[in-house]
């Protein structure tokens, strides 16, 4: 289980006033479990350790040793927090620097980002240079325009160098299972796709195909990472202070009551 260290606060605060909150803290876990309060729509994350394995789970495996059999570096289009998450878990287990010296047989990630940097996208394409790669496109529709407009220059360089036959076994999408233009260019082009749940958001997508693809590209154990999930998820159930992030729900909310809020 994670640890919390809050030493440094018993002088903002005594431990009667902690004790004071420990129904509010308790009414939220309430709330978050039970999906019952504002947001729960999109509460979807929380069941994704539960879930596992799915035939989803295997598919991702063959798509990425396909990948990493092929191709010598992966480029994830995505915009906004369906990219944090895998880029944070890459570098606390592969470092900052971990597509330094990477190839075929074990991947470069490249994520594309939320802008039309005309700057990064010169960086990126001479990074391709001469370099077998695929891409994968997540998106819930396919209507983000730095997306789009990222996606179709990649597709377009991916049929130049392979054909458009081949071009195909190298394009990969992470969309809504059912609607949306990505899904429709799915049903029409054939690539291998998988889900991105309506009930999940993106910043909470890490244990979705967004998030799983291309961490296992990068080699990460995500078998391991999704057992590891559902273990803490158990851990974390505990109705009490003895639960860390209880401990940290606490304390950050009387702090912020005082002002302090970073």
């Amino acid at each position: 289980m994670i640890t919390v260290d809050i030493s440094n606060i018993w002088g903002e605060l005594s431990l009667p006033e902690l004790l004071s909150v420990e129904k509010d803290v308790f009414d939220a876990h309430m709330m978050l479990t039970e999906k019952s309060g504002p947001g729960c729509d999109f509460l979807g994350w929380m069941d994704l350790p539960d879930r596992f394995p799915t035939a989803e789970h295997v598919r991702i495996l063959a798509a990425a040793e396909h990948i990493r059999q092929t191709s010598e570096v992966l480029v994830v289009i995505c915009a906004g927090g369906a990219e944090t998450a895998p880029r944070a878990v890459m570098e606390l287990l592969q470092g900052p620097g971990r597509n330094i010296g990477k190839g075929k047989g074990d991947p470069v990630i490249l994520f594309t980002g939320d802008h039309l940097s005309t700057r990064s996208w010169n960086e990126l394409t001479r990074l391709l240079e001469g370099r077998d790669f695929s891409i994968c496109m997540v998106s819930r529709t396919g209507a983000e325009l730095e997306s789009a407009v990222a996606f179709r220059n990649l597709r377009w360089m991916l049929e130049r160098r392979f054909g458009t036959a081949r071009a195909k076994r190298r394009i990969y999408a992470v969309t809504d299972p059912d609607k949306g233009a990505l899904r429709q260019l799915v049903r029409e082009e054939g690539w291998e796709s998988f889900s991105f749940p309506a009930n999940v958001q993106e910043s909470f997508s890490v244990l979705t195909a967004a998030g799983l693809l291309p961490m296992a590209v990068a080699g990460i154990d995500i078998t391991a990472l999704l057992r590891g999930a559902a273990m803490a998820k158990k851990e974390l159930a505990l109705h009490s202070f003895e639960n860390p992030v209880w401990l940290y729900v606490g304390v950050r909310q009387l702090m912020q009551l005082r002002g302090r809020s970073v």
